[in-house]
């Protein structure tokens, strides 16, 4: 992702993930996360803080291990890219919101642990889906070379 539209949260989910699918049966699910920040006020030496709100889009197999991984509390870390939609509301008026796409979502285990399981692959994709890039397959950052046995997967 070399296009400076890169974003890293660690936060806590605000409400369970929704998963939805697209016509073409394209798994979506989508959540709330809560980041905060704190920071020393230099003046009073007191401690501020304050909270931010993103919404969280997770598209193809992420989505749907996410709709079955995550619950509201979770602490997670996400990495993705900036997002604008844009609609025209039922009166006419035009709206458009922010997200996040996710490109990848894990648990934060600084206070937590967590099981993993691996799921078994899917089609000949690395991301097990297209992450709603008009049908194309995304390439996946840092995959591992083709060659690769997954057999030897330590998990």
């Amino acid at each position: 992702m070399a296009n400076g539209n890169n974003v890293d949260l660690i936060g806590n989910v605000t409400r369970d993930p929704e998963l939805r699918f697209t016509p073409s049966g394209q798994a979506v699910a989508s959540f709330g996360l809560a980041v905060n920040r704190r920071w020393q006020n230099r003046q009073t030496q007191e401690w501020e803080e304050a909270t931010s709100f993103f919404d969280i889009v997770c598209w193809g197999q992420l989505g749907e291990n996410v709709a079955e991984s995550v619950s509201k509390g979770t602490r997670l870390i996400v990495t993705g890219r900036l997002d604008q939609r844009s609609w025209e509301s039922q009166e006419g008026e035009k709206r458009s919101k922010i997200e996040v796409i996710a490109d990848e979502v894990g648990p934060s285990l600084r206070w937590a642990t967590a099981s993993v399981s691996r799921n078994e692959r899917q089609g000949g994709s690395f991301d097990g889906g297209n992450r709603g890039s008009g049908g194309q397959s995304a390439p996946v950052p840092n995959a591992p070379a083709p060659t690769y046995d997954y057999d030897e997967e330590p998990f």
